[in-house]
């Protein structure tokens, strides 16, 4: 394949996933900027090993830019280990909001995104990786599965151990308020 083909068909097959990349590397990292550094790595790396990617029976690229992603985020936490570079999230600088809804129907609802998210952070990576992808992205189980590098049942246990957890953090939470 010629460079101008294979740079075209990169440009229309991954990079309308960089938003998916951007949010999967975002909860991974913490750090907006890691993550956009992150996400800048990966797609080098996905471009550079794109002819191995496989769109016969319009195989979506998604999942594959993702494990990509995911593999690139721990290779640089492994690198940073030692570095605290973990930041809370914040809805005020991150969060978007809809100005039909009245000042304390925003007021509740940032709240409300502001314990979730708090919430998935305190989460263990290998469970916050699962929400994240299956609730935020929408990927299904055999797509985690492929991404992770894990069994299908890993995910699951793995999914239901995850919402068991992030349950029993926002009650622990709504507990404290009350």
């Amino acid at each position: 394949m010629r460079d101008s083909e294979k740079r075209t068909r990169f440009e229309q097959l991954v990079l309308p996933h960089l938003d998916a990349a951007y949010n999967l590397a975002r909860w991974l990292t913490h750090d907006k900027h890691d993550a956009q550094d992150v996400v800048q790595e990966a797609c080098l790396r996905a471009f550079q090993f794109f002819d191995g990617f496989r769109n016969s029976a319009g195989e979506d690229a998604r999942p594959w830019l993702l494990a990509i992603v995911r593999n690139t985020c721990y290779t640089w936490m492994k690198s940073k280990r030692g570095h605290d570079s973990a930041t809370t999230f914040s809805e005020a600088k991150h969060g978007r909001s809809s100005s039909a809804l009245s000042p304390e129907d925003i007021l509740l609802r940032s709240e409300d995104r502001r314990v979730l998210h708090q919430a998935i952070s305190e989460l263990p990576p290998e469970y916050r990786e699962v929400i994240v992808l299956r609730e935020l992205e929408e990927l299904s189980y055999k797509e985690i599965a492929d991404i992770a590098g894990v069994p299908l049942g890993t995910v699951m246990s793995r999914l239901a151990r995850a919402r068991e957890k992030l349950v029993h953090l926002l009650t622990r939470c709504l507990d404290k308020d009350t």
